[in-house]
């Protein structure tokens, strides 16, 4: 009797793995129909048709070290600017450095003699992020295609990011002051709080634990001295107030971001997240009503916080943001995936930078199933989808940030993802490459 129940438990077990396996077939097989292959140029097609007149192109990456992310996103970017008319591209990266970047595709002047120099510029670390090959050709290409055209439709190169602190600090007062030497007093004067804090942002987040003691009053009354005059500041130079407040607001999120790391929770990635998404709504104001803009960013920032697990920490990021507050008929999200490769990245926080092996995807994780359609690249409309029975069932999707350890990357480096919420569009590369970073 014992042996006939024995048999009968493992029938129903293999019938059981057969359904599933099947179920995985089907998934597979008609994933495989949707999926566009992406070699050339021309196979982004789908992609500019699927973001149509959407005033928002979030481009996502799932490292911040991989070469064919940034060229990927640099084509992409080229046919929304040549096709659609975009009129800036936000980074995730610092406001002050990009802006050297900026003056250079703008066609300034004093601002280099070419992109190399001008990248190389680039000194805190994670350098590699910007100072590399690959945004070489897309800043050239830029300052091209800005050389004849009038200044008010030149396309603009920009920073979102809170950690160029030290920077920012030190220019928003100078840029003030150029438009107002009293204005540019008051924000000196309010600033100086942080100023003995410049280089070292955790000797701040521990003074605020010892003391009870924060900056955040005077940063409050620096910027609402711009605020109050913006109409007047514009009108004298609207680049260099857009200078001077930005610099600012860097310095506010900034501040806000490291006395939230004394807390538990999300607070300190959400005050990031918000001078972000608020950078390129002040970008979109700046370039006026008909503006479009385009964001490079990580997939933990672009696609939409509530279709992953972090959403169900409290965390929110740009996506969810621009798709709340612009209408998701007005955003479009492309997130990327590979299965294997190679990424530069550091093993900790300001240690050397190396390139590193990414292991084969984890199974049954979303990356793993997109290498299950046997295409070395394609890229995926998540519209063309809907119908696909399965595939928002949430898995696991690799990211990968500045820092990386592979042989641990199944304990903290995949975000359980629903696909068709998370994302518009999904680009898959099976084998990627390291960036190729510039050397002094």
């Amino acid at each position: 009797m014992m042996i006939a129940r024995s048999f009968s438990v493992l029938a129903l077990l293999s019938a059981s793995f057969m359904a599933l396996t099947q179920v995985q077939d089907e998934l597979v097989d008609q994933l495989r129909q949707i999926a566009s292959p992406l070699e050339t140029v021309e196979d982004l097609d789908s992609l500019m048709e699927r973001i149509g007149d959407a005033r928002l192109a979030l481009l996502g990456e799932a490292s911040h070290g991989t070469s064919e992310y940034y060229t990927w996103r640099t084509e992409i970017s080229k046919r929304l600017i040549e096709e659609k008319d975009f009129s800036f591209i936000a980074v995730e990266g610092d406001w002050a450095a990009c802006e050297r970047v900026n003056r250079y595709v703008r066609g300034e002047s004093d601002a280099g003699d070419n992109a190399r120099e001008v990248l190389m510029t680039f000194d805190r670390w994670g350098n590699w992020m910007w100072a590399n090959e690959e945004i070489v050709e897309l800043v050239e290409w830029l300052r091209e295609h800005n050389a004849d055209l009038p200044k008010a439709e030149r396309v603009g190169f920009h920073g979102i990011d809170v950690y160029g602190f030290a920077d920012s600090l030190a220019k928003a007062p100078r840029y003030a002051s150029a438009l107002d030497e009293a204005i540019g007093e008051v924000v000196a004067s309010r600033f100086d709080c942080l100023v003995p804090f410049a280089n070292d942002p955790q000797q701040y987040v521990r003074t605020v634990a010892m003391e009870q003691r924060t900056c955040e009053d005077d940063v409050a009354a620096a910027i609402a001295a711009l605020r109050e005059n913006a109409e007047r500041l514009r009108e004298i130079d609207a680049d260099m107030y857009l200078a001077a407040k930005q610099n600012s607001m860097v310095v506010k999120y900034a501040e806000r971001h490291f006395r939230a790391m004394l807390q538990q929770g999300p607070q300190s990635w959400n005050h990031r997240v918000d001078h972000f998404y608020q950078t390129v709504n002040r970008l979109l104001e700046h370039y006026g009503e008909s503006s479009k803009g385009i964001v490079w960013a990580h997939n933990t920032h672009v696609g939409d916080a509530r279709a992953t697990q972090m959403g169900r920490q409290g965390m929110n990021n740009i996506g969810q943001h621009a798709r709340e507050t612009h209408g998701e008929e007005n955003v479009v999200i492309v997130g990327f995936s590979t299965h294997r490769g190679t990424v530069i990245a550091g093993s900790a926080w300001e240690a050397p930078r190396r390139i590193m092996k990414v292991p084969e995807a984890l199974s049954h994780s979303l990356d793993d199933l997109l290498n299950q359609l046997g295409k070395s690249q394609f890229l995926m409309v998540m519209r063309d989808a809907e119908d696909i029975d399965g595939f928002s069932r949430p898995r696991g999707h690799r990211a990968v940030g500045i820092t990386y350890n592979p042989e641990t990357e199944a304990q903290g480096n995949y975000v359980l993802t629903d696909p068709m919420r998370r994302y518009d569009v999904l680009i898959f590369i099976e084998q990627t490459t390291a960036l190729k970073p510039l050397h002094k």
